[in-house]
């Protein structure tokens, strides 16, 4: 045992290091923070996000199901009911969120190189369907969120926890889940369910290293809405929001998206607090300079990092492109998204089941159409989707490698 003296010169010395600007007992606790422009590790080293998004897992978008008009993830649900009744699209829903995510795919993403997965999360799986002012600690998302964090863990991964759908809506289109409106911004009640969300989410987990942080707001405020109004009102709710974090957790990075698709960043002023960060989102840019100059500069004139938090669904050599562009200005990058059916713009591809295009047909016309349509039996839809889940199962779907290659990395 050490003399007393001893002991006592160190806790001395510590509380002195403590005191000294820049010097935090952070640099010890596992947490990768916001420091100048970068995301950094506990050792000093930068945290180099190379990323994808689990879209379509607890938000389902109309595209990635072959829908060409019931879009948003209730007319997704309300075109399942309709066409294999409420008891086998119950079943369908509880199985497509348990197989969409599983271990499987976390070790592949790590395995490829891979160091981040962002989590779009639906307000609904969390709050009490009930009483939506108020927490469900039963929601079905807190189990599935845990176990993907658990896993993420274990491959050595950084989650990015990301509301999607905001109470009300915050974007005002189909993958908010709203009414085609960002009511967020208009309803107080709305806002008060969006504080309530982040700070649960914050109290579950403060203490997980595995976390990389919390991004506040998916895409706000569209351009299709009253941008004048809407715009100045987006940074002073993040603000109220970080606040409400801050008091359960002071170790997570803070991330804000800008508006308008997450590409206008005119509307922050200076940074608001410490451990803050900055998203920008870009499809279908020209990977040329001046597609990321203006994010540069907010970074550099604010030091704060910055990150590419979705882009893609174009083509392999756009892809190399526009990643390699972002990289050469030390940019992390998430592109979108990890799974979809059929597809070429994926790290993963669900096979089509036999019977798809049939659903499809209700999920491409105007509710008001389906009456008059030739309606394929339950049975057949049964199988479908059971089919569709099946395919969903890493193990099935095919891995489009000449995609991951595009992102720098390599399928195992």
């Amino acid at each position: 045992m050490r003399p007393a003296p001893f002991r006592l010169f160190h806790i001395l010395l510590l509380a002195a290091l403590l005191a000294v600007p820049g010097v935090s007992a952070r640099a010890q606790d596992g947490f990768v923070r916001a420091e100048g422009t970068r995301f950094v590790n506990p050792d000093g080293s930068t945290f180099h996000i190379r990323g994808t998004s689990f879209g379509n897992w607890l938000l389902p978008e109309g595209y990635m199901f072959k829908f060409e008009v019931q879009r948003a993830p209730y007319q997704i649900e309300d075109v399942i009911e309709y066409l294999a009744g409420p008891e086998e699209a119950a079943r369908f829903w509880h199985d497509f969120r348990d197989v969409y995510v599983r271990e499987d795919d976390i070790a592949f993403l790590a395995a490829a190189g891979f160091t981040t997965v962002r989590i779009p999360l639906h307000w609904k799986f969390f709050l009490d369907p009930a009483n939506p002012s108020q927490v469900d600690p039963q929601g079905e998302g807190w189990a599935l969120i845990d176990r993907a964090v658990g896993w993420a863990k274990a491959y050595g991964i950084k989650v990015i926890l990301d509301i999607h759908a905001a109470p009300g809506g915050q974007t005002g289109v189909n993958h908010d889940d709203g009414v085609g409106y960002p009511l967020t911004f208009y309803v107080p009640e709305f806002r008060r369910r969006t504080i309530t969300l982040w700070r649960a989410i914050a109290t579950r987990y403060r203490d997980e290293t595995a976390v990389l942080g919390y991004e506040l707001l998916n895409e706000p405020i569209s351009p299709y809405s009253d941008m004048d109004y809407l715009n100045p009102r987006l940074e002073p709710f993040y603000e109220q929001i970080t606040t409400a974090i801050r008091a359960v957790d002071p170790n997570h990075p803070v991330i804000l998206a800008a508006a308008q698709w997450s590409t206008n960043f005119a509307v922050f002023g200076p940074p608001f607090a410490d451990n803050l960060a900055y998203t920008y989102h870009k499809f279908w840019a020209s990977p040329e300079r001046r597609e990321v100059q203006a994010y540069v500069n907010f970074a550099n004139r604010w030091g704060v990092p910055i990150f590419l938090g979705e882009t893609g669904e174009l083509t392999d050599a756009w892809n190399a492109k526009y990643r390699a562009l972002n990289e050469r200005f030390g940019i992390g990058w998430s592109f979108w998204t990890y799974k979809n059916l059929d597809s070429r713009s994926t790290i993963a591809s669900i096979v089509k089941p036999e019977g798809w295009d049939a659903i499809a047909r209700f999920g491409s016309v105007p509710r008001s159409a389906w009456a008059g349509m030739e309606k394929p039996s339950r049975e057949a839809v049964a199988a479908t989707l059971r089919a569709y889940i099946e395919n969903a199962r890493f193990a099935n779907c095919r891995i489009n490698r000449s995609y991951v290659a595009s992102l720098g990395l390599k399928a195992p």
